[in-house]
């Protein structure tokens, strides 16, 4: 513990050591720098709110005007669009179904493949008390 401390302490003392105390001039000119750049990044996104509103204030009056159009339109493009994405996606997991089953048929014991067999042990011998009992009328 106490080498850990003393350990800690010199790389203290190196860091203390390798800072560099830059000249005031040299401050002083960095915070000018970020007080410009601040301000210009404020100037511009006034400027990008402004545009915004300009542009939503001058289409409003054609919006409403067209709206019996866009509101269908825009209905059907999206249940386009949700239908690629819900093929895409069905796609994939059959992808992943056909890969896993592969995987399984050929012995690789992919994830869950022990719960399949033991599913499938469970139920070839209910199927064959099942079948016992209705050939032989017991039960």
């Amino acid at each position: 513990m106490a080498d850990n401390s003393r350990g800690r302490h010199r790389w203290g003392q190196l860091q203390q050591q390798q800072q560099v105390q830059y000249p005031v001039s040299y401050q002083i000119m960095k915070a000018a720098a970020v007080a410009t750049l601040g301000g210009l990044m404020l100037l511009f996104s006034g400027l990008t709110l402004t545009g915004t509103v300009i542009a939503l204030a001058v289409a409003t009056p054609l919006l409403v005007i067209i709206s019996p159009v866009l509101v269908p339109a825009t209905i059907a493009v999206a249940l386009i669009v949700g239908g690629f994405l819900a093929s895409g996606v069905f796609g994939v997991a059959a992808i992943l179904v056909l890969s896993w089953m592969y995987r399984y048929v050929t012995g690789k014991r992919p994830v869950g493949a022990d719960e399949i067999d033991k599913a499938r042990v469970i139920i070839a011998a209910r199927a064959s008390r099942h079948h016992l009992e209705w050939r032989y009328g017991i039960g």
